[in-house]
């Protein structure tokens, strides 16, 4: 086999594996938005237990990725590619990261009574999983307008965490005694909205990829 067609082959298998990583960040965040709002915690400690597959996933991509730059000669579009998935495992293993840490918050519930407290996590929870399944659609896809349209969505959940803090606060306000409450619910919207962040992040560089254009830098 020739040395290109050797590289295209390892690229198609970079490619691949980060959609694998992306199915299962985006499955780790629909399971542990289902466990908090279902209260089921089994599926919450799945949610915990499997996020070791993502973090494997991405040593075995980065690996890969280093591996091809040292190896290999690669072009300004190979370049491309290999710097896209490099950024993008970062922030899907984060987002891995953060559905694993709702999960683990998602245990300390009793009962459904205190989602009460913030009406509007339920809807923030359905803006954030949804800004995952098209971020990694946007990339399978190579599709800009979902990645521009998936950027735009931020804008919805950082104003629902405006909400939900300030009905926590009266919460708070309320009854003090529901202030541990309280704070697990308000670190359940941070991870929420950092989900979000990390979404928009996978956006851009979808973009990057396509365009060779960053908001941080237009180089490649």
């Amino acid at each position: 086999m020739r040395p290109r067609s050797r590289f295209d082959d390892e690229l198609e298998d970079l490619n691949i594996k980060l959609i694998e990583m992306g199915a299962l960040a985006q499955e780790a965040i629909s399971d542990s938005v289902k466990a908090l709002l279902t209260n089921r915690p089994e599926l919450a400690k799945s949610v915990i237990a499997n996020d070791r597959n993502i973090d494997e996933l991405e040593k075995i991509i980065e690996q890969k990725c280093l591996k091809l730059l040292m190896l290999q000669q690669p072009v300004a579009r190979d370049l491309r590619v290999i710097s896209t998935a490099l950024k993008m495992i970062t922030d899907l293993e984060r987002i891995g990261d953060q559905a694993a840490d709702i999960a683990d918050l998602t245990l300390r519930f009793n009962d459904q009574e205190q989602l009460s407290f913030a009406k509007n996590i339920s809807p923030m929870a359905d803006i954030a999983k949804s800004m995952v399944k098209s971020c990694i659609e946007a990339y399978i896809k190579n599709d800009l307008d979902l990645a521009t349209n998936t950027i735009k969505k931020d804008d919805e959940v950082d104003d629902l965490f405006d909400v939900v803090k300030e009905e926590l606060i009266q919460t708070v306000t309320k009854d003090k005694d529901k202030a541990d409450q309280a704070i697990d619910l308000m670190m359940i919207a941070k991870y929420l909205e950092r989900i979000g962040d990390h979404a928009v992040n996978v956006c851009e560089w979808v973009i990057f990829y396509s365009t060779g254009l960053h908001k941080k830098t237009q180089i490649l």
